[in-house]
């Protein structure tokens, strides 16, 4: 069975140098380009490549870094615009821009590069360039909720079959209850900005809301009311 040989472009410089000097080495003792391309497991435009080069310039004119492109390349923000995306980030809301969002979302910041720069980039594309700014995605406001599971496994173990039994000796249904509110200021949804600096969102000064009681019982039965 053939062994698969790894991908060069994953190969260390050092790899990359060795290669390189036993292909010209091969070369000069007469092995064909294609064998020596098989054996060494690359092009074998790059082995003719490799040679060419040693022949006009000797082994300081054999290249020393990774052929492909360099870091950068290819992305359509330039310096100065990227710089100007942050620094409007930093000190603008959406509003303020006339962007129809609350919140520096990606779709916000979609909106804030075709509004600056001309240009519509991907949804993805921008996630990745403000990852790459150092702005991760965070909640306005974020709040923890806990339990103590001794005092759920007791009620469970002594609370509710007492009611389950009050309720079949009564003919009665036991309902499940539970409030929901929801606030004018209620904000569920993320908004890029720096770590440690939690973004802030603009609220009214008039403040509503709206409550909402419910039940469920075992048998899936709702009963309602605002």
């Amino acid at each position: 069975m053939a062994i698969d040989l790894p991908d060069t472009r994953s190969e260390s410089n050092e790899v990359l140098e060795a290669l390189r000097l036993r292909a010209v080495h091969a070369r000069q003792r007469g092995y064909p380009v294609v064998d020596i391309a098989a054996i060494l497991g690359v092009r074998e435009e790059t082995v003719s490549r490799w040679c060419s080069k040693y022949e006009q310039g000797g082994e300081d004119a054999l290249p020393g870094e990774r052929t492909g492109r360099p870091v950068g390349a290819g992305r359509r923000l330039d310096a100065e615009q990227k710089r100007l995306l942050q620094q409007l980030i930093d000190t603008k809301t959406p509003p303020a821009l006339a962007i129809p969002s609350a919140l520096w979302t990606r779709a916000a910041v979609q909106e804030l590069i075709k509004q600056q720069t001309g240009q519509r980039l991907p949804i993805r594309t921008v996630g990745e360039y403000l990852g790459r700014w150092g702005y991760t995605p965070q909640k306005p406001v974020r709040q923890a909720y806990r339990q103590d599971p001794q005092a759920v496994a007791a009620w469970l173990e002594t609370t509710y079959p007492q009611i389950e039994k009050r309720a079949a000796e009564q003919g009665g249904a036991i309902h499940w209850g539970d409030e929901r509110g929801v606030r004018s200021t209620c904000q569920h949804s993320r908004g890029y900005a720096r770590p440690s600096q939690t973004p802030e969102l603009p609220v009214s000064g008039s403040r509503f809301s709206v409550n909402m009681i419910a039940t469920i019982t075992n048998q899936g039965k709702v009963r309602w009311l605002i």
